[in-house]
């Protein structure tokens, strides 16, 4: 399966749309379970989002961090990198579960988020998942 994954980010790399396609399986599913609206089926949307990716951020670069293989699954953590053609720096990262059957990408399910811009602290983060912000003082 980690043949697949490299495939997959030479593909990403080289901004070749075909390439990228030709290793989902035409009934893929996609799904972002923080971002349940996300959800799609289908290689037509997978090469439509990524026509659009190439196209809005022309020096797409991506890094595969680490990968792990998992029965039919492969877990992979990705940066993604560039400059949107609005003069916007772009810089995801995250973590993606492929499922993988007879060389295709099946599924995934992608944890993919936008990396801040603006430095928010840990107490701030919790106050804001919490509506509490940490008590400190004895630490």
């Amino acid at each position: 399966m980690s043949e697949v994954i490299d495939r997959l980010l030479e593909a990403m790399n080289a901004h070749d749309l075909e390439a990228v396609a030709a290793l989902f399986d035409a009934d893929y599913h996609s799904e972002q379970p923080a971002h349940p609206g996300r959800t799609f089926v289908g290689k037509g949307q997978l090469h439509a989002n990524w026509a659009a990716m190439f196209a809005g951020i022309p020096d797409f670069r991506t890094e595969l961090i680490r990968s792990v293989d998992d029965g039919n699954i492969t877990w992979t953590e990705w940066s993604w990198t560039g400059n949107r053609t609005d003069g916007e720096p772009f810089h995801a990262r995250g973590v993606t579960l492929f499922e993988v059957k007879d060389g295709l990408i099946t599924s995934g399910r992608l944890y993919m988020e936008d990396v801040e811009r603006e430095i928010v602290g840990i107490d701030q983060a919790v106050e804001n998942l919490s509506g509490r912000r940490p008590d400190t003082s004895g630490i």
